[in-house]
């Protein structure tokens, strides 16, 4: 259990990293002017990946396909949450439907067995 809620942290974690790393430039003109810098955040960005699937494997006794649709769905969540923090935007219907899908199949990998 505790692999789980480590894999599921550290993809969190990931995937908001990615999305400052990514999105950045339209929020400061820095992370805009210094690209090469902000490539240099794919390394440890990769590192909380790599960790994370290598928990969320091992909880699922070897499975790949849960660690690969929760990532998923975490980074839909994640990048919903980001974008109407960071910049504002609302959530449209089609935005909402898309998190509760995304919930959906977070929640169908952790608790259908």
């Amino acid at each position: 259990m505790m692999k789980l809620v480590y894999g599921i942290l550290l993809a969190a974690v990931a995937q908001t990293l990615t999305f400052v790393q990514l999105q950045g430039q339209y929020k400061y003109e820095w992370v805009k002017n210094n690209f090469f810098l902000m490539s240099l955040l794919g390394i440890p960005i990769s590192l909380l990946f790599m960790y994370s699937v290598r928990h969320m494997v091992a909880a699922y006794d070897g499975e790949l396909w849960p660690s690969r649709l929760i990532g998923y769905g975490i980074g839909v969540v994640v990048f919903i949450l980001m974008s109407r923090l960071w910049f504002n935007e609302a959530v449209t219907l089609k935005t909402l439907i898309c998190l509760i899908l995304s919930l959906l199949i977070i929640f169908i990998q952790l608790f259908w067995k």
